[in-house]
């Protein structure tokens, strides 16, 4: 089994959510192609529509009309982010600063998703809003007449609770400024064009405050490299693979996987690279014996949606290869520890589980049998391209679920086998 030519992937969804959102917040028309039909990406448009936003969809070309930054009307109905963490939480920055009520909930797997980390900034902005357990969706937000900007340091890296209080300190009165201790994907910040700053011992902060206009934001959007990391390691996993992806975003604070994977002994070419308004290129990719290597420290931020599918690499990898300081995992769509771990042990590997990660020593061969998406869609993607790499078949339970974040999956996989 091999993975053998040229791809195009639907557009990047963390783009996606925040393209939508952030054209309803301005007073123009904004039209995005290459928009993807995820579940995720069609729970924010849903959401948006709920409020009143003229949105048009058609294909992968989106059109949306903004109503300005206290445009939105009250919903008739509670709001469904479905399963997309991303929407409940850049959703909530914006909720919290309106003068009507509202109510934001998800799917069995969202609302059991902690959402204290956009809940306790929020508050110190003045946001009246309530939580199961304090923690938990549904949220329920109150009418507000105002927010007031803040000075957050946050104490995990999160791209989405970045955004979520910059979202919220657009509509506050006064600066709002959120320092990381790493940096994290920074699509709030170009597509606003925020000001940054970095600290004296390294740390980036970054200023919002309610003179920021939005103006046209309208772009072909690149193709998401979350996605793509599956066929680039595919490629990197099966002998004989040349796989080229086309007109994928290249943003460095997304691409920390090349880096890693270039540690680890391959070669990747990036080529017809663009810079505006987003970074985006072509990769070429094809196989290569790997080393394994030690993950930990800065770069877990920047790879947290990656690391099942550079699970599966290391099973092919030579010598010890270890994940640590990755909590955050076990609070994604599902505890992706577990479910790597445990799913890889089902195959005949033997890796090791810690509460911040897991390690193993390859290369291992995997087993065939029967293992559990939990419903979450990239531990379906990773299984799905190690049953390519397995000595016998590998099936997986709710395949369908990878439909979150990636519709086409399993055609372009077939695609790139036959």
């Amino acid at each position: 089994m091999r993975l053998k030519g040229e791809i195009h992937l639907p557009g990047d969804k963390s783009i996606a959510h925040r393209a939508a959102l952030f054209s309803s917040l301005g007073t123009q028309s904004a039209v995005f192609e290459n928009y993807p039909a995820s579940a995720d990406c069609l729970a924010t448009i849903g959401c948006l529509r709920d409020m009143g936003v003229q949105v048009k969809l058609e294909e992968n070309r989106l059109q949306i009309n903004g109503v300005d930054l206290f445009g939105l009307r009250e919903p008739d109905r509670a709001l469904d982010a479905k399963n997309s963490g991303t929407t409940m939480r850049l959703l909530s920055g914006i909720l919290a600063a309106q003068k009507f009520a509202s109510r934001l909930f998800g799917d069995q797997h969202l609302n059991r998703r902690p959402m204290g980390r956009i809940i306790k900034p929020l508050r110190q902005m003045g946001a009246d809003l309530a939580a199961v357990d304090d923690q938990f969706p549904p949220l329920q937000f109150q009418p507000v007449d105002v927010l007031n900007g803040i000075d957050y340091e946050l104490p995990v890296a999160s791209a989405q609770v970045k955004s979520c209080i910059l979202l919220a300190g657009l509509h506050a009165e006064g600066k709002t400024s959120v320092i990381e201790p790493v940096p994290t994907r920074d699509h709030t910040e170009r597509m606003l064009h925020l000001r940054k700053e970095r600290l004296n011992d390294g740390r980036i902060r970054i200023v919002s405050d309610r003179t920021v206009e939005i103006g046209d934001l309208s772009m072909r959007i690149p193709g998401d490299f979350s996605s793509a990391a599956f066929f680039i390691i595919g490629a990197l996993l099966l002998p004989e693979s040349l796989c080229v992806i086309k007109n994928v975003s290249l943003n460095p604070t997304r691409t920390g996987l090349l880096d890693i994977l270039m540690r680890m002994g391959a070669q990747i070419e990036a080529h017809g690279i663009r810079e505006f308004p987003e970074p985006a290129g072509d990769i070429t990719v094809s196989y290569r014996k790997l080393q394994g290597i030690s993950l930990e420290g800065n770069i877990i931020a920047n790879i947290i949606d990656e690391i099942p599918i550079l699970a599966i690499l290391a099973t092919g990898a030579e010598g010890r290869f270890s994940v640590r300081g990755a909590a955050e995992l076990r609070v994604k769509e599902t505890d992706r520890i577990r479910a790597v771990c445990q799913n890889l042990k089902m195959l005949g590997v033997e890796i090791e589980e810690y509460e911040d990660g897991f390690s193993l020593e390859g290369p291992q061969r995997m087993k065939g049998g029967r293992v559990t998406s939990f419903g979450d869609h990239r531990i379906a993607m990773a299984f799905g391209i190690a049953a390519l790499a397995s000595e016998a078949e590998i099936q997986i339970d709710n395949p369908d679920c990878v439909n979150v974040s990636f519709p086409g999956f399993w055609q372009m996989l077939k695609q790139l086998t036959n």
